[in-house]
Order: C-alpha cells, then sequence, then structure tokens
C-alpha cells in the first residue's frame, strides 16, 4: 500500500500506531439477515446489493468460474461454521499478509440483526475463539435499539475497543427510498446518538454514484458527516453487480456506475471536508470481477490508492483542508 500519511489517514496508518504490529480484522459470516430480506436471505434488499452481501472472498468462494464450488450461507449463529470462518480467516491472514494481531469483525449483511440474547450468544462464542483486540459490527441504522447498543457497549474495557459501522449511503432521503434503504436520515441520527452516547466508535459507509445523485448531493452528505466528527468513514464507489436489482437498469441503458476519473475526483473533494482525525478505512468498492456488472475498467485497489495520493498531491491539497471552512 503507499504512504498515505501526509495526506490523509488510512486504516492502516492508523492500526499500525495504535498497536505496532501487523493487524487486520477476521471477517465472520456469522448468517445474520437484514430487514430488506427473508431470514434465509432470499428476498430482494437495497438495490446495489446482490445475494452475497458483504462476505470477505476468503471465507467461502461465492465466485464458482475462479475460485471452485460455491459455499452457503451459514445459519445463524451455526458454532461449527463460524469456528471454521476464524481459524481459516487467521490461517488466510497470517500467510498472506503476515498478521499478528486480530480483530473480530461482523461483515455480512447486518450484524445486530438478531435477538439481543441471541447476538450475545453468537458474539460471546465467536470472541471466545481467539485473542481479539476488538469487536466491529456493520450494521442499518434500523437494526440498533437502546438494547442492542447496551450490548455493544458492555464489551467496552480500556483496552478493548468496539466499533459500530453504520450504513447510511447518502444524507438524502429521496435517494434512500429510490434506493430501498429502508431506513431515513433521522433513523440514523437516532443510532448515531444511542451508541456516542455509551462511547462505542463508529464508522459511517458512504456510497458514491448512486442514482440521481451529482456532486452536489454527494459533498452535501459529506457535509453531513463530517459534522458528526466520525472516528471512521468507508467511501464506495457504486458498484452494480450481476445479482442486483439495479442491474436490470443497468442492462436497459438507464444507469452507470462512476468512472474511475470521477470518482477519483469526488474522493478528493470528499478528503478535503473530512476532518483530519477520522480515519479513512476505504476508497472504493471491491466486489469480485466475476459478479460486476459495472464499472468494468477500474483500476485495482492498490493503484487506485496511489492515484489519490499523487492527486491530492498535484491539487496541495489533503484530509481536512476544507473541513474549518464548514459552518458549525
Amino acid at each position: 500500500m503507499p504512504k498515505t500519511r501526509a495526506r490523509y489517514r488510512s486504516y492502516s496508518s492508523y492500526l499500525r500506531e495504535k498497536y505496532g504490529q501487523t493487524v487486520y480484522r477476521v471477517a465472520v459470516d456469522a448468517g445474520f439477515s437484514c430487514p430488506n430480506r427473508k431470514p434465509d436471505r432470499s428476498a430482494p434488499g437495497c438495490l446495489y446489493c446482490d445475494e452475497h452481501g458483504a462476505r470477505a472472498p476468503y471465507q467461502g468462494p461465492s465466485d464458482t468460474a475462479q475460485t471452485g464450488p460455491a459455499i452457503p450461507p451459514p445459519a445463524p449463529g451455526d458454532r461449527e461454521d463460524i469456528r471454521r470462518q476464524v481459524e481459516r480467516g487467521i490461517a488466510f491472514l497470517k500467510q498472506r499478509y503476515g498478521a499478528e494481531i486480530f480483530l473480530l469483525y461482523f461483515q455480512a449483511f447486518s450484524g445486530t440483526f438478531a435477538p439481543v440474547d441471541r447476538l450475545k450468544e453468537i458474539y460471546d462464542f465467536t470472541l471466545g475463539l481467539t485473542s481479539f483486540r476488538e469487536l466491529i459490527v456493520s450494521t442499518r441504522p434500523d437494526c440498533v435499539d437502546r438494547k442492542r447498543a447496551d450490548l455493544l457497549a458492555s464489551y467496552l474495557s480500556p483496552d478493548f475497543d468496539v466499533w459500530t459501522e453504520l450504513g447510511l449511503q447518502s444524507a438524502h432521503d429521496a435517494t434512500l427510498r429510490r434506493i430501498n434503504r429502508g431506513h431515513t436520515v433521522a433513523d440514523f441520527t437516532r443510532t448515531w446518538k444511542l451508541l456516542k452516547r455509551r462511547g462505542v466508535k463508529l464508522t459511517v459507509h458512504l456510497i458514491f454514484g448512486l442514482p440521481g445523485e451529482g456532486m452536489r448531493e454527494i459533498l452535501e452528505t459529506v457535509r453531513f458527516v463530517a459534522g458528526l466528527e466520525p472516528e471512521g468513514v468507508k467511501i464506495h464507489n457504486l458498484h452494480i453487480p450481476t445479482g442486483s436489482p439495479l442491474y436490470g437498469d443497468y442492462l436497459r441503458g438507464e444507469l452507470s456506475a462512476p468512472c474511475a476519473d470521477r470518482h477519483l475526483d469526488t474522493v478528493c473533494r470528499a478528503l478535503e471536508l473530512l476532518p483530519p482525525g477520522t480515519v479513512i478505512m476505504r476508497l472504493t468498492c471491491d466486489t469480485p470481477a466475476a459478479r460486476l456488472a459495472c464499472p468494468r475498467h477500474f483500476p485495482a485497489k492498490a493503484a487506485f490508492y496511489d492515484r489519490v495520493i499523487r492527486e491530492l498531491e498535484a491539487r496541495n491539497s489533503r484530509q481536512g483542508g476544507k473541513y474549518l471552512q464548514l459552518e458549525r
């Protein structure tokens, strides 16, 4: 990965500063679904989402053309499946990246979409499988209430962080309705406050290039998020998987996804507006090529990140360069 210290606060540099060793997340699919789908994930979800959700590729091949037979999703809370995922993930991350410290990451679909006692059982079991240093749960604003917020906060300690990744995607309710998110900006704000008051660290997920949105709408969303001063932000360029509801619109010629140059410009503008202390955890989406309809011609992640650094240097700009100019 390119050096990003001088231009934006990357996740890798944050983890290196915090732990002083090579740190990676172990992504786990615990069988959760989400409110937009049936419990078995069979119903259509958000328009950009396919049946695989955000399951990490190394936790079971869904790309049969490149990686062999697909592995079906686990039954919710299947302990042996979770154990295998953790073992497989740790082995892969050690071999591939030399990982020394591991963080538990409930990544696929909505990691709080279950009764509270069931969530506690799954979290407790998985945390007990190895010496994880953090708990990270990816979820939706409409899947967190006071009891779930209390549960997440119960794992906090002076040497153990808890992060919740909240999918906002856009700060425009019209866009959220259009992409079938099933929640509002007000729902996001309510959940944000619930978790913030309990000391849980928060990462916001954003998608650039959603249907009906241009630069104005995207930067309005970024300004909204910047005003919250989140601990982390994940930026995704719109991807159209072949199994997603958006794929039909794409085939009819009614939709496209931002090209690399347009996403590069948008990312640089967004970074300038975000607080300098916010950790930038992601700048692109990485749907496996065999499932991706659009965009097809996009640089690999490392190459795109390098382009961001060079573009910020060319603009003599950096993360937070325009943050203090925001009205608060």
